[in-house]
């Protein structure tokens, strides 16, 4: 009979049953484990019915004639049917009203009496600083010949920003203050914004007709999801020992929420109309493509002539407008939160007031006589077309080649297509169907839970199904490689933003600039530089995403704990300790709210790519707005709709994936 090694314990357990048990023990080995046993089970049968190749043709569904039939419908019964006549009418008429009652006011006040109120409103709400900011901001505007374009552009946003204001607050509301609500909201605000504007022109115009109406709720279905998140966020991020010590006094649900997590939140409800007027006023240009009229349509028509210098002279008083509104609201709401000032201040301010309206009231009525009736004096512009143009042929002649050591423009174009999007295009075409479905699962499982793995799977699938999967490839791999180009540039000027107020301050005006400035505008330049292709689409997508990122990083870094930012310290922490061990960890929510951002930002912009060579989904859609093919425009849409879905699923952590639900 044979015995044990000597020092072996036969009635223990087995070392290997120890090591997987270990490995049991480990969520994200679970869930892998559990991952591997299905695949084992499906992937052959899969493989053996429909093959490893791309996404089946057996699996997709045809569109066209039932899209086709519901935009015939609605050109049929537009003008007849009640749910037109009594529902979507009554809608477009308010919006037409509103819009048409602000341009009025606006148009009455004349341009003196726009620029005092603009400075004074400023100027109360905001400090002089601001105040002469809006001064200086609608002069310009004048100055450039566009008094009357930024009018009709003002009167629409004012609704559009109020609207999508209105309707994000009202959605982060629910979501901040309800799980079930947030999850439920999380894939509508995914479609808003990921779902380009182009995709849901169509659909709208079909019921809605061309027009202000239309420009509009396109507007709000772009610039509302922003609002929503960032009040989420604030509402679920409130400090939980306030919400106790508050609720420990006898506080209700609603003088919690009034007295503490709203005000607590303030930071984010501010960012969030901040991004919120940024968006809507990047869409003034797409919303023109439908007949809203102002800076828009002058940028639009610009460019149609390939007019750089005319496009810019439309294209900065959008930029302007964003500063302005931006910071009169930042500073009405920061303001509110300031105490009141008793006894001679607040006589001393009220006086100081009543003498300024009184000398703006003095000004506008003295420049409404010297200028009669005229929505801008004669004489009084600046042209600026000639002088660009110049500018722009110059950077062609001596960038596009001849640079020592890169050669050129073309040649960073070349080498970026050639050495990143091609490998990563062929990777991805290169996988198996089902092994696209396996890795995003995956990926999607170790930081969520199983609902968001099958949410991040059915997305994928969809796309398939649509008979969209090659073309969905090529926007995918151009959308990962423009986000990490973004993330990275963004994340390292975040953090020099966060520590010193003075970089801050600096950076803010560059990216309200790079965020507002149409991106139509800077489209051709970009195009002279680098040529027809993908790469000029990258380098617009990396321009418009990157200041949403530099502003939310920024952000988080900077509101970590002062007490653990201290205590880093005084345990000999150094600067780039305490980023990496306290500051990043800390800030983490916020971190993957800019990669969410940064997302969706860039899908936005893959409809851009699409009118410089981008090709792809983006192409697609543009072709079926310009003919009028909604299975086509809409199919190509839902597709870049699923796209952001997905990759929100796989970069945006769950609660409860820890524990492995």
């Amino acid at each position: 009979m044979k015995t044990a090694p000597p020092g072996r314990d036969t009635t223990g357990p087995h070392p290997a049953g120890l090591a997987l048990r270990a490995l049991w023990a480990r969520p994200a080995a679970r869930k892998l484990l559990v991952l591997a046993a299905a695949a084992a089970v499906l992937v052959p049968v899969a493989a053996a019915l429909h093959g490893s190749g791309t996404w089946p043709s057996a699996l997709t569904v045809d569109l066209s004639k039932p899209l086709t039939g519901a935009s015939d419908w609605i050109i049929d019964n537009r003008d007849s049917h009640w749910a037109f006549l009594y529902f979507f009418g009554h809608i477009s008429g308010a919006i037409i009203g509103a819009v048409h009652a602000v341009y009025t006011v606006l148009l009455a006040l004349g341009w003196a009496g726009v620029t005092a109120a603009a400075a004074l409103i400023a100027w109360r709400v905001a400090g002089a600083r601001v105040a002469v900011t809006a001064l200086a901001s609608f002069a310009a505007c004048g100055l450039l010949g566009m008094w009357v374009p930024t009018m009709r552009t003002l009167a629409l946003m004012i609704v559009a920003v109020a609207v999508s204001v209105a309707v994000g607050a009202l959605m982060g509301l629910a979501a901040g203050l309800s799980d079930r609500t947030f999850r439920a909201l999380r894939p509508i605000l995914d479609t808003m914004q990921a779902l380009p504007a182009f995709a849901y022109l169509l659909p709208v115009v079909l019921v809605f007709g061309i027009g202000v109406a239309p420009a509009v709720l396109a507007t709000v279905v772009y610039a509302a999801p922003p609002m929503a998140r960032l009040t989420a966020l604030g509402l679920r991020s409130t400090d939980k020992g306030v919400l106790e010590a508050v609720e420990s006094l006898g506080a209700t649900g609603r003088q919690r929420l009034l007295t503490a997590r709203l005000p607590l939140a303030r930071r984010e409800l501010l960012l969030g109309v901040n991004q919120t007027i940024m968006m809507a006023l990047s869409m003034a240009v797409i919303a023109s493509v439908i007949g809203a009229d102002g800076l828009g349509d002058r940028v639009y028509q610009a460019l149609s002539t390939v007019d750089v210098g005319s496009a810019l002279a439309a294209g900065i008083p959008i930029v302007l407008l964003a500063i302005v509104l931006d910071r009169t609201t930042a500073g009405a709401a920061a303001g509110s939160s300031r105490p009141s000032r008793r006894g001679h201040n607040r006589t001393t301010g009220r006086t100081r007031r009543t003498t300024a309206w009184l000398a703006a009231s003095a000004a506008v009525v003295t420049a409404a006589l010297a200028t009669g009736d005229k929505p801008w004096p004669d004489g009084w512009t600046v042209a600026i077309a000639a002088p660009v143009n110049d500018a722009k042929d110059w950077m062609v002649d001596h960038l596009y080649t001849g640079l020592p050591g890169i050669g050129g423009t073309a040649d960073l174009a070349a080498h970026y297509t050639a050495w990143v999007l091609d490998p990563l295009r062929d990777g991805l075409l290169a996988l198996p169907w089902w092994g696209a479905l396996l890795l995003v699962a995956a990926l999607a499982w170790l930081i969520g839970t199983w609902r968001t793995a099958l949410t991040a799977v059915l997305s994928l699938a969809a796309i398939g199904v649509l008979g969209r999967w090659e073309l969905s490839m090529d926007t995918l791999s151009q959308v990962v490689a423009a986000v990490a180009v973004t993330l990275v540039l963004g994340f390292t000027i975040a953090v020099p933003a966060a520590r010193s107020p003075r970089v801050e301050r600096l950076l803010r005006p560059v990216l309200d600039v790079f965020q507002t400035m149409p991106q139509f505008v800077y489209l051709i330049p970009v195009v002279a530089l680098f040529g027809i292709g993908r790469a000029p689409a990258a380098a617009a997508a990396v321009v418009y995403a990157l200041p949403a990122v530099v502003r939310i990083a920024s952000e988080g870094l900077r509101r970590v704990n002062p007490g653990a930012m201290e205590s880093a310290r005084s345990l000999g922490a150094t600067g780039g300790q305490q980023l990496r061990q306290v500051q990043f960890p800390l800030a983490r929510p916020q971190l993957l709210l800019a990669v969410n951002q940064a997302v969706v930002l860039v899908l936005s912009v893959v409809i851009i790519g699409g009118l410089v060579g981008g090709g792809a989904l983006g192409y697609e859609v543009v072709f079926g707005l310009a003919q009028g093919d909604l299975a086509t425009g809409l199919t190509a849409g839902v597709a870049i709709a699923c796209l952001g879905l997905m990759l929100d699923r796989v970069t945006q952590p769950t609660k409860g994936a820890r524990d492995g639900a």
